[in-house]
């Protein structure tokens, strides 16, 4: 029975017990000896020893690779949260129990959630650090060599690390801003700056570089280094282009202004040139207007120049004409006397030899406009007085003829405004030795500070001056003459009423009675002309044998050289005739 179950092991457990009995029967069986079956004892035994020797073996192998795992383990499980720089980590086990599987099996979830916060991490940095890689081929100009993603240092994974990365990304972030705005700045600028000058805008700025074209979105332009110098450069070139175009465009609208008004261009043909005139004055800013500045405008005004110039030399005569109007106009304010006609020959002369530049000539004109008008300036004060004088004289040559007027006090028209021209006169006349002392005066004093005569309308005033003191006092002389005269008369009368016993009628000689009316040097009303001559004849007073330097030098507005006063008004009329006293 017991055979039967070593034979069939399947009907019961097989141990060695049961093999090594099976195997004594078969030894018996056999008829084996004992030394064989010690023999074979001993090497089923080592057999035996050889295999639990492979399985302590296998099994030691095996707990020193599960040690290895658990230390690497704990040394990949040290370097993350070292890595990650997060010491806090709350999935470490505290203290190592159990097995070493159990110790394995209580890492895991920890190291596979480190892993996990890794990669994300990881990620967070190579994120940063590629727009950090970007931000900064852009700057420097190589945006385009960079390939491939930046190699992430996974030793040092920490907030920390990733808060200095992304602040780097910031400060980045906010140059490229600038940058940008910065390349916004000078593209607008190189756009305004085309416009005005008439130049193409999209060749002058992609010649700078390509991504400027506006066609390019904002992010996509370039902001490196070289493009914002280029395009500081383009627009210090366009700036400086500018202002020789402004400078040299207002020197041709000088040059325009000048020709209009030396040849009296109509207002119309000025008009067609309003766009070259208007920034004469400019500043550089100030000039925006798109095309204000473009080489053709520059070009057609300089073609308009030329023009003008072969005209202005074509009509150089009828110009020089108007200046030397202009200069006789100013020495005719002035009372300076000079000779047109020989000044006019010489401009004849000069522009028909051909000697003389046209512009030198006109040059030579302004100048002596200018000395002309200096003078004019330094005789105005002067001949202010002189007019004065004059009008003084005037009034005094009225009131001499307004005092021999008999009908003078009649109720006619106008008679009390000849009474209150009268007044005035009166007091008008009583300041002219005052003017006279005055003007005596101030013209010895221009003529000390210029060493020349003063002279009006070629007769130096000083000798017009002394001759009215002459003519005053003789005046004064002729005046006492006729009172006496008068004086000796009544008397005489008064002797023939003695002697006749009876007074006689007054007599009034014929031809003595005159009215006031107009002059032939202005109205009874009116302020008379004035001028000065050269003629000895108007005064009746004046003696044929007086020297004729000092006939040459009669002043015509005063007929009568001495005011009338209130009580001498009657000795103007004849001696026999009474008129009463004026007013």
């Amino acid at each position: 029975m017991a055979v039967t179950d070593a034979q069939n092991p399947l009907l019961g457990e097989t141990t060695c017990g049961s093999l090594l009995q099976k195997l004594q029967e078969i030894w018996d069986e056999v008829g084996e000896s004992d030394e064989e079956r010690d023999k074979m004892l001993l090497q089923i035994e080592q057999e035996c020893l050889d295999v639990y020797k492979r399985k302590v073996e296998q099994a030691a192998k095996s707990r020193a690779q599960l040690l290895r795992a658990l230390s690497d383990a704990n040394l990949e499980l040290s370097t993350l949260v070292s890595a990650l720089g997060d010491k806090s980590f709350g999935g470490i086990p505290e203290k190592a129990s159990g097995t070493i599987k159990e110790q394995l099996a209580a890492i895991a979830p920890a190291l596979e959630q480190l892993w996990k916060q890794k990669e994300e991490r990881v990620k967070e940095f190579c994120d940063v650090q590629s727009q950090i890689q970007k931000i900064c081929g852009e700057i420097a100009g190589n945006a385009g060599d960079q390939t491939g993603t930046p190699a992430v240092d996974e030793s040092d994974l920490s907030l920390k690390k990733l808060d200095e990365y992304q602040v780097k990304l910031q400060v980045l972030q906010k140059e490229k801003s600038d940058r940008l705005h910065k390349v916004l700045e000078f593209v607008s600028t190189v756009h305004d700056l085309c416009a005005v000058l008439g130049m193409d805008f999209f060749s002058t700025v992609t010649e700078v570089h390509p991504s400027l074209d506006d066609s390019t979105g904002v992010q996509s332009k370039s902001i490196s280094n070289d493009t914002l110098l280029r395009l500081a450069k383009t627009v210090s070139a366009l700036n400086e282009d500018k202002k020789q175009r402004l400078h040299k465009l207002q020197e041709l609208a000088t040059q325009l202004i000048d020709l209009w008004n030396l040849m009296d261009t109509p207002e119309e043909e000025r008009r067609l040139f309003n766009h070259v005139t208007c920034n004469i004055s400019a500043s550089v800013d100030e000039v925006t207007v798109p095309g204000a500045l473009a080489l053709d405008l520059i070009e057609q005004a300089e073609v308009e120049v030329e023009r003008l110039d072969q005209l202005k030399s074509s009509k150089m005569k009828e110009i020089a004409f108007k200046r030397q109007v202009e200069l006789e106009e100013i020495f005719a304010r002035a009372h300076i006397e000079i000779d047109p006609e020989a000044a006019r020959e010489k401009i004849m002369a000069l522009i028909d030899s051909g000697n003389v530049e046209p512009a030198d000539l006109l040059a030579d004109m302004d100048n002596q406009i200018a000395k002309a008008k200096e003078e004019a300036f330094s005789r105005k004060e002067i001949l202010d007085r002189v007019e004065k004088w004059m009008s003084a004289c005037e009034e005094e040559n009225w009131l001499e003829d307004y005092n021999r007027d008999e009908n003078r006090y009649n109720a006619s028209r106008g008679a009390h405004l000849n009474l209150k021209r009268a007044e005035k006169a009166r007091i008008l006349v009583n300041k002219i030795p005052g003017m006279v002392d005055t003007l005596v005066a101030k013209t010895q004093a221009w003529e000390e500070d210029r060493a020349i005569s003063f002279t009006y309308d070629g007769v130096p005033l000083l000798a017009m001056l002394d001759e009215y003191a002459m003519l005053r006092q003789e005046r004064d002389e002729e005046k006492r003459r006729l009172r006496d005269h008068k004086k000796f008369s009544e008397q005489q009368n008064t002797e023939q009423e003695a002697i006749f016993s009876s007074r006689p009628s007054p007599v009034r000689p014929a031809g003595t009675k005159k009215v006031v009316g107009p002059r032939a040097n202005g109205g009874a009303n009116g302020t008379p002309s004035r001028r000065l001559s050269l003629n000895a004849n108007q005064n009746g007073s004046r003696s044929a044998a007086k020297d004729g330097k000092r006939d040459s030098m009669r002043l015509a507005p005063p007929a009568n050289y001495v005011a009338i006063s209130k009580e001498d008004a009657a000795s103007h009329v004849s001696g026999t005739d009474t008129v009463p006293a004026s007013p």
